[in-house]
């Protein structure tokens, strides 16, 4: 038996990267598991796959709401959707600051909010977000970035006191560099992919990027009924980035 049988999960941005790791994680150890992206294309055929785009109040409402209603429940929600961001406080526009904070952080209120409900019903309830290490740590041309994931660690701790007493818990994982399709594009569109890919290794204390299995993992353990004393906590997957310095 898995640790999550009888559970059901929902991963936003689940069909790439962090997500679809944590996807495949959680339907190997018993989850029934629904994605919510903007692309499904791709997605494990393992899981109920559901277009959304989490800037949309309506969309989310629907979505999560299929969900429920396709598996009976929902216990696990995993609000991992996110876009990246590059540049410092004078290079990115108005608009993109509202787009940014808009998927990073707006999106998680929508998306926990319309799975309340159905998290107060389950007896061993679970929300994680995802944050990043430049949350806790300053980086170069980061600064839109950086301020949609503080606010992501922020969000977290209010949302674990605000519902630690309804048996809701509420933690974080932050990631630092990770091998994604996303970090891949970055690469791809550097003057010098190579030079650039070194540089992200180099940061790293450990030397290499962190794996989206590796994040997923973490996630797996704080959504795990197996770590019903954890609440309120920021998991660092960073490879010593935000507390080593070698």
């Amino acid at each position: 038996m898995g640790e999550f049988d009888g559970l059901v999960a929902l991963v936003t941005g689940g069909a790439s990267g962090i997500g679809a790791a944590t996807v495949a994680l959680l339907h190997s150890r018993g989850a029934g598991v629904a994605i919510l992206d903007r692309d499904t294309d791709g997605a494990d055929p393992h899981a109920l796959a559901v277009r959304c785009d989490v800037t949309d109040r309506a969309t989310v409402d629907e979505s999560v709401a299929a969900v429920a209603g396709h598996f009976g429940a929902l216990d696990v929600v995993i609000n991992n959707a996110g876009i990246g961001a590059s540049g410092d406080v004078g290079e990115n526009t108005d608009e993109e600051w509202h787009h940014v904070l808009d998927v990073n952080v707006i999106g998680i209120a929508r998306v926990t909010r319309a799975a309340l409900p159905h998290l107060r019903r389950s007896p061993r309830a679970a929300v994680v977000n995802t944050s990043s290490a430049v949350a806790m740590t300053g980086l170069r041309s980061r600064a839109l970035y950086s301020a949609s994931k503080g606010a992501v660690a922020a969000l977290t701790l209010a949302m674990a006191a605000d519902h630690v007493h309804e048996g809701i818990r509420v933690n974080a994982v932050a990631p630092g560099t990770v091998d994604t399709p996303w970090v891949g594009r970055l690469l791809n569109a550097s003057a010098d992919p190579a030079a650039t890919a070194a540089a992200l290794r180099a940061r790293q204390p450990m030397g290499r990027l962190v794996t989206a299995q590796e994040v997923a993992h973490a996630i797996a353990f704080l959504a795990s009924p197996a770590a019903a004393s954890t609440t309120g906590i920021i998991l660092r997957v960073d490879g010593g980035l935000t507390s080593l310095r070698v």
